[in-house]
């Protein structure tokens, strides 16, 4: 792979969608032509938190206009459970209601607005049960999914008796909705003998296939799920995309018609899950350099009513809550906590970005206690660098940092940003200035990439050449935006020599590609990209091997480039080459498979080699507040950013910049906001506030670091470029707490939450005003 020819590997290239998307002619599952007697569908709703179920009377509802067919629990003929893997989250509510908004009823109608209005007619009778909706609560009635995990190294209480400078803190943090703008679909089709085709928008085609054939008593063999594009996933469209392919499903497994679920945008916020919540508390010992010598972090984390992916978010929350810290004595305990509200699931970073937080807040709060600059106290922890050896390089689950370059990004843009002097100039500011403050950080991020559920590193992909010397692809993987697909042809294209012009991508497909993992975990290129560059190399070394033969040279020779297949002397047109080995009889497809190496992690004892590899970078945030109304603005940010040798830089700038506006969202304007009864009331872009193009930073200068490299053979040395972004945004935060420090010089560490909302920045300055000193 080292030695591999790239001709249009690391070239910026479009988005292959980017002329379809922007004039309006890419298809998404909703535009497929309707097909006769289509139905279409919508839940009967849960207005309890929790509750027995003692009557349903839907007959309102079967004689409403329009409705064809509702359907309830008793109605499943298999599984009745569209879970990932605890068993524990029925399609339909059956005997008791765990969270408001849970389905209990499902209905079939011949138009949308027909189903949506018969479904608030359902007249169901409650036995009212206590429902726990906050962490504090499910704290107090030890109400979790699982049993805390603990992980760590070190003897933690003697190093935080004997550090010099010992403190302790809280700081809540907030969840976030995915907010994609293509929301929650799925269209089945009636196919041969009871067979059934999903056009789903899913990141995991292979586990909506499985859930729908359990649940109707199928084999997976018999339901086709198909994926051409989504319009934005984050990790909403992991698990959550099975409840309405299932629904669909069932629909037609009964009617023998197509069935569309297209969700309501409140009924999706309401029905899916969400970005974990957290609560953390930290206890941490440091001499007068800031370096740390011992931490307690706890991390407690709202998971809703059911499992869903909840153990391995947190999981990953523990993962990075060292961040780039080498820290010497830990213990990082993690309560998983079961409430009755929506079941939290995937969101980009999956709880990393969580325990990532949490570590800044530390560092942030070392440096105000000391007086320091935070960037020298972050320095001051790092682990060691290759070729150093100082014993700062095991992470407290026991995995060895082999490839830490974090400082040399830092230090690149240090310079770069002008970091120093702004921040001289930013204290100038706050001298000058009694209302408005400013604030600046600097932030690195250290992000491990793969699976950490062992099994699901694994990749197919199946190439096709056709005797005109087109390229027919698909893999596994789902495009949602990303620009997977085109990264993924580009490889392809790479190894027959040809323009991208030839290669067709397809649809993603359960019965081209089985058995695959979910588009997720940041690791699409990786897993997908390496699959379908070991199919297409077996159709190469075949046409090789008979040229070889033909020409009489060593087919090793044999080279194929964008002038041609070089034989000897002589330069073929690839279409010349792939109708001679058609006529040749040489198979012109190939099966390719992926397996990431050297992983292996023992949950139990919280020890082993989760990730293959890390992906760093680091961002500065200059931020403004109006202390008298808690107003604010992002006034400009600088990013570095660490792809490896990106495979596309245009696609992974695009990346970068989106990520830290989504990041930037979740730490500052995204509020989910649930009453008293359990009802989440922030169901709408009307209050529920993602950033807009308003909120950019009038000032953004993104780069990808030009020595980027991964040490470990990826796919031609690039990097995971979906996650590790989002948490660049954390430097805002950081910016942020340090404008309020500047409200009130010499007050001590603000009590900001995320996500910090003007009110949470008037209410921190106000706090900080009324203390003594």
């Amino acid at each position: 792979m080292d030695k591999a020819q790239t001709f249009l590997v690391h070239k910026p290239t479009a988005h292959d969608s980017a002329p379809a998307q922007v004039s309006g002619r890419a298809l998404y599952a909703d535009d497929l032509p309707e097909m006769p007697g289509l139905l279409h569908l919508a839940f009967g709703l849960s207005t309890q938190a929790h509750a027995g179920i003692t009557a349903i009377d839907l007959a309102a509802v079967r004689a409403a206009p329009g409705v064809v067919a509702v359907y309830t629990a008793a109605d499943i003929p298999g599984r009745n459970d569209v879970s990932p893997f605890a068993g524990d989250d029925p399609m339909l509510a059956q005997g008791e209601v765990l969270f408001l908004g849970q389905p209990i009823f499902l209905v079939a109608a011949t138009s949308a607005r027909a189903a949506r209005r018969a479904a608030r007619l359902g007249r169901i009778t409650y036995d009212p049960r206590p429902a726990i909706l906050t962490i504090e609560e499910a704290l107090a009635q030890g109400s979790l999914i699982e049993a805390s995990q603990t992980m760590g190294h070190g003897d933690v209480d003697a190093a935080l008796v004997q550090a010099a400078h010992r403190l302790a803190g809280h700081l809540d943090i907030g969840g976030q909705d995915h907010f994609y703008l293509e929301g929650q679909i799925a269209v089945a089709v009636p196919g041969d003998d009871g067979t059934i085709h999903l056009h789903a928008s899913t990141q995991h085609p292979s586990e909506v296939q499985h859930l729908v054939a359990h649940l109707l008593h199928l084999n997976s063999a018999d339901v086709t799920v198909e994926v051409r594009r989504m319009g934005g996933g984050f990790g909403g469209k992991e698990t959550q995309p099975a409840l309405f392919a299932a629904a669909a499903a069932l629909v037609t497994h009964h009617t023998g018609r197509p069935a569309k679920f297209r969700a309501d945008r409140d009924d999706d916020m309401e029905i899916t899950g969400k970005r974990h919540d957290f609560h953390i508390d930290y206890d941490v010992g440091f001499d007068a350099a800031g370096r740390i010598a011992g931490l307690r972090l706890t991390l407690a984390s709202r998971c809703g009513w059911s499992t869903d992916l909840s153990p391995a978010i947190n999981d990953r929350a523990m993962f990075h809550a060292d961040n780039c810290y080498h820290l010497p004595a830990v213990e990082i305990i993690s309560h998983r906590c079961r409430t009755n509200t929506v079941s939290n699931t995937a969101f980009r970073g999956f709880g990393g970005p969580q325990g990532m937080v949490a570590i800044e807040r530390v560092v942030d709060h070392i440096a105000a206690h000391l007086g320091c600059e935070p960037l020298d106290v972050r320095q001051a922890n790092f682990y060691d660098m290759p070729g150093q050896d100082s014993g700062r390089r095991i992470t407290p689950y026991g995995m060895a940092v082999e490839d830490f370059i974090a400082p040399e990004i830092i230090t690149q843009l240090e310079a770069s940003s002008h970091y120093r002097a702004r921040t001289d100039a930013v204290a100038a500011f706050n001298e000058a200035h009694a209302v408005l403050k400013k604030g600046i950080a600097l932030t690195p991020v250290k992000f491990g990439i793969s699976f950490t559920t062992t099994h699901l590193n694994q990749a197919g992909a199946l190439v096709l050449v056709y005797a005109d010397g087109s390229v027919s692809l698909n893999h596994g993987g789902t495009e949602m935006g990303q620009g997977l697909n085109i990264k993924v042809a580009q490889v392809a294209a790479d190894v027959f020599g040809i323009g991208l012009d030839a290669v067709r991508i397809t649809s993603t497909r359960t019965d081209k590609v089985p058995n695959t993992s979910a588009t997720a975990a940041s690791s699409g290129s990786d897993l997908n990209g390496m699959a379908a560059y070991n199919a297409a190399i077996q159709i190469r070394d075949r046409i090789a091997a008979m040229l070889g033969e033909q020409h009489g040279v060593d087919p090793e020779t044999v080279l194929f480039t964008p002038k041609g297949v070089l034989v000897g002397n002589l330069a073929l047109p690839f279409a010349d080459v792939a109708k001679q080995a058609w006529l040749n009889r040489v198979q012109l497809s190939a099966s390719g498979f992926y397996a990431t190496p050297e992983i292996a992690y023992d949950r139990a004892k919280h020890k082993g080699r989760p990730f293959y590899y890390f992906a760093y970078g680091a961002a500065v945030s200059e931020v403004v507040i109006d202390t008298l109304t808690g107003e604010y603005r992002v006034l400009s940010a600088d990013i570095l950013h660490d792809a490896g040798r990106s495979l596309n830089p245009a696609i992974d700038l695009g990346q970068v910049e989106g990520a830290y506006i989504q990041g930037m969202g979740w730490l500052t304007t995204e509020e989910l906001v649930w009453n008293d009864k359990g009802r989440l009331t922030t169901h709408a872009p009307s209050t529920y506030k993602i950033p807009t193009a308003n909120d950019r930073p009038a000032r953004m200068e993104i780069a990808l670091w030009h020595r980027g490299r991964a040490h470990v053979p990826t796919i031609h040395r690039s990097k995971a470029v979906g996650e590790p972004p989002f948490m660049l945004a954390i430097s805002v935060f950081s910016a942020l707490t340090n404008a309020v420090m500047a409200a009130a010089p010499g007050k001590g560490f603000p009590r900001l939450d995320a996500p910090a909302t003007g009110e949470r920045i008037l209410a921190a300055i106000a706090d900080l005003k009324a203390r003594d000193g």
